[in-house]
């Protein structure tokens, strides 16, 4: 903790564009539960419901390759500040749906909010080496992880608690504010940074970036093994087992964001208990451990207070095995391709979570939440599988 007072206190700037993250994060997690809540009072179906929380995903797919060109191009101050306000704006229009004819505009409202934050991303992480380096960059890096967590756990819970005591639509309107003051702390951020024109192809740079894994099959390999991680988005089975189960016990906001506040507790704990243990051997028990917690909380699930520590379990071993897997992929690449081999591994990783979304949403119709949430358990325990006969030894002959 201390040397993060330290890093703030030694780069103002660094403290001044947390607060905006912090609260622009908040302001995305905290409108879910409204929304979610929404979906369900508006009779949709699952496979709807699917569709939306899908939204949240399919911008970054869409744009991860022009996203890091775009930023390169733009001044950052500009394109952030006005990112900010079009978040607001798309939070604002989501006033406007008020029957189950008008989801399609609320996807499209998402899907364009969801975009702006996918870019405002990729606007700061690309900004944040342009101002500070070596360990002070690393720190910053942690402090975004710490944030992102934080924003998640409490924009949930809090989330929850909003929508339940004065209602969805008053949310929205509260969310929307929180884009503002960011927008307001931002533009008196001062910072001037270099714009350096990128003269290369765009066509070229798909190219050689797809030509680089063609002709390097182990990055290939780690790319596969950290989308698994996108098979945890449970976002629509919650939103289902409150609509299924829950409501009988608390409301369905409540419900909904309890649960995802379990996770998101778990997700900032873990790290603190595994980070200095966790090595190439060990991966694969955490591998089988998340496994295992997702079978168990498929076993536990409907019955709500018990559900939430089956929840909790499944959270301890996610930012871990999440990580440790972007940093063995990092560490992998060549430095003259990592924007772009990034950049498609987190197009990758969107697909995962996006199969798994509408899986999850069609599927439901068949086959119950708990069989559902054993083959996602069963995921992990393949990947285990696949780790130790593919990964390892590609890590063994590094």
């Amino acid at each position: 903790m201390k040397s993060y007072i330290q890093l703030f206190k030694n780069f103002p700037i660094i403290k001044k564009l947390s607060t905006v993250q912090l609260i622009a994060y908040f302001g995305t997690w905290f409108s879910n539960v409204a929304i979610y809540t929404l979906l369900i009072k508006l009779g949709a179906s699952p496979f709807m419901i699917s569709l939306v929380v899908a939204m949240h995903f399919i911008p970054t797919i869409i744009q991860a390759p022009f996203s890091g060109v775009i930023v390169d191009k733009l001044n950052p101050k500009k394109l952030m500040a006005t990112l900010l306000i079009v978040e607001m704006c798309m939070t604002l229009l989501f006033l406007t749906v008020t029957s189950l004819e008008h989801i399609w505009y609320l996807v499209f409202f998402i899907f364009i909010r969801m975009s702006a934050s996918s870019v405002f991303f990729a606007a700061l992480m690309t900004l944040l080496p342009k101002l500070i380096s070596g360990k002070n960059l690393q720190k910053a890096n942690e402090v975004h992880s710490i944030i992102w967590s934080l924003t998640f756990t409490a924009g949930m819970a809090v989330g929850g608690v909003i929508v339940h005591f004065v209602g969805i639509y008053t949310a929205f309107v509260i969310d929307a504010m929180l884009f503002l003051i960011a927008f307001f702390i931002f533009i008196k951020i001062e910072f001037e940074v270099e714009i350096k024109k990128e003269k290369e192809k765009l066509y070229k740079m798909f190219k050689d970036g797809l030509v680089y894994i063609k002709n390097n099959k182990d990055i290939l390999h780690l790319m596969l093994l950290h989308s698994i991680v996108g098979v945890t988005v449970f976002d629509t089975l919650v939103t289902l087992l409150a609509d299924y189960y829950y409501k009988y016990i608390i409301s369905i906001p409540l419900a909904i964001g309890l649960t995802n506040a379990s996770r998101a507790l778990a997700l900032m704990i873990g790290p603190l208990f595994l980070s200095n243990w966790i090595n190439h051997q060990r991966l694969l028990y955490l591998l089988i451990f998340q496994g295992i917690c997702i079978i168990f909380w498929g076993m536990i699930q409907k019955d709500f207070y018990v559900g939430l520590f089956g929840m909790f379990l499944i959270g301890l071993s996610t930012t871990t095995i999440w990580s440790y897997t972007y940093a063995l992929l990092q560490e992998s690449i060549d430095k003259k391709y990592l924007g772009r081999i990034i950049a498609y591994n987190d197009m990758m990783f969107m697909i995962v979570t996006v199969i798994t979304t509408f899986f999850i949403g069609i599927s439901v119709s068949y086959i119950g939440l708990d069989i559902i949430s054993y083959i996602l358990g069963s995921m992990f325990l393949l990947s285990a599988i696949y780790y130790k006969g593919i990964v390892w030894k590609i890590l063994i002959k590094k």
